[in-house]
């Protein structure tokens, strides 16, 4: 059905429908690209980070779930929804689930990279947090403990029962100072309970994101597991699988709204040609990630007809026919228009009007200087003047002596 949609959504308004690029064929972000991407996000706690990267794989859940929470804001009633549970959990937190609404080109394309590139969706969160503490904006505090574990960086909550999200600019925070007003780069918002649905955790020796289920007693697990009410609803064997909605692939996104991400690497682009796409280890890329939503703008088909009315459409996988050529001089000659110098009108076999006042001749005045086309104006008044004037006629009457009356008192003094 998406790439039903797809087809039929390509158009161009100058040109007859050319063939659509799939957005289901297979295409890699490149590092860069993939930093930008990340970086309003990768300082977010491990918890909340492995909840939103694979609730971004399901961007219509999480349209829903902003809508729902906009008219309900009970977040007691999110666990009755039908959504992903990894939405189910972002929910909780209605800023961040607002945030990735607001901007659903950006998730959707998060969504993607991390159903694609997972290694390499987590490597670049490494790369991002270790910029952000050789910058000096990445440490441990009330909030947040920042833990090495051989190289990596985690991030936990450093309160047993609640977590913050921090709130920082991606364009000064993996640099260095710069805060406004010389205030900190890196802030926090209000405290947010710990939940149940914060069932996942980042497992960064092999690269995933896996279902703890609140049975591992270490790390940040360990310290809010006391404080957790267990539920079927985030606590079940069928979470053992981290699923990912893999549709998200075929989404059709507008990649040029994505160029404003452009924090960390500033010359690289998503709509037009920037760092080369390099594809996970083991596959094949299927080429640049140059993104053209409706049709493929290098496709030499794309001004074999512009401007011809007549032109074949194009449709997946069809082949151009060529089009016999006519030369100027094959071409049959148009009929004289009315627009053109010495025309005069055909005539018309109908009977001659009746004499009638001549309406004096007003001039031509045509909106926009349009083509009056085939319409006779002159002609069609002329016939017009015809029936009145035959409809004026007055109606014969039968001749008889006019009755003689005496001359009265009011006829007097009038000759």
């Amino acid at each position: 059905m998406h790439r039903m949609l797809a087809l039929l959504s390509c158009f161009m308004l100058a040109s007859p429908l050319l063939e659509c690029q799939d957005d289901s064929s297979q295409s890699y972000f490149s590092p860069d690209q993939l930093d930008n991407l990340l970086a309003p996000v990768a300082l977010y706690p491990d918890p909340l980070l492995a909840q939103v990267l694979v609730a971004a794989t399901f961007p219509d859940d999480i349209d829903a779930a902003a809508r729902f929470l906009r008219a309900n804001p009970d977040p007691a009633q999110i666990d009755g929804e039908s959504w992903d549970v990894s939405v189910k959990a972002v929910a909780h937190y209605p800023d961040v689930i607002s945030m990735m609404a607001d901007s659903l080109d950006w998730t959707t394309a998060l969504g993607q990279a991390y159903a694609e590139q997972p290694d390499d969706v987590m490597a670049s969160v490494q790369r991002l947090r270790a910029q952000a503490r050789a910058a000096g904006n990445l440490e441990s505090g009330p909030q947040q403990e920042v833990v090495d574990d051989g190289g990596n960086i985690e991030i936990w909550p450093a309160q047993a029962d609640s977590i913050s999200v921090p709130v920082y600019d991606p364009g000064v925070v993996y640099f260095g100072s710069g805060g406004a007003m010389g205030s900190d780069v890196e802030t926090f918002g209000p405290p947010c309970v710990i939940g149940v649905w914060l069932n996942r955790d980042f497992d960064w020796r092999h690269r995933r994101i896996f279902y703890h289920g609140w049975s591992s007693g270490q790390g940040w697990v360990g310290r809010a597991r006391r404080y957790v009410q267990l539920n079927p609803v985030y606590v079940d064997s069928r979470f053992q699988n981290v699923a990912t909605g893999r549709a998200v692939a075929v989404n059709i996104k507008n990649y040029a709204a994505l160029d404003r991400y452009s924090s960390v690497h500033r010359n690289v682009t998503f709509s037009r040609a920037g760092a080369a796409p390099q594809a996970p280890s083991g596959a094949v890329p299927a080429g640049n990630k140059v993104i053209q939503r409706n049709f493929d703008t290098s496709d030499p088909r794309l001004n074999a007809f512009r401007g011809d009315a007549q032109a074949p459409m194009l449709r997946a996988g069809s082949k151009v026919i060529p089009q016999p050529q006519v030369r100027e001089s094959q071409q049959p000659a148009l009929p004289p228009q009315p627009s053109t110098p010495g025309y005069r009108l055909p005539e018309v076999n109908r009977p001659a009007p009746q004499p009638t006042a001549q309406e004096p001749q007003r001039p031509h005045n045509e909106a926009f200087g349009a083509n009056p086309g085939p319409f006779a104006p002159q002609q069609a008044s002329q016939r017009g003047q015809a029936s009145r004037s035959e409809m004026a006629q007055p109606a014969p009457r039968m001749s008889s002596p006019a009755p003689s009356r005496a001359p009265g008192p009011r006829d007097t003094g009038r000759r």
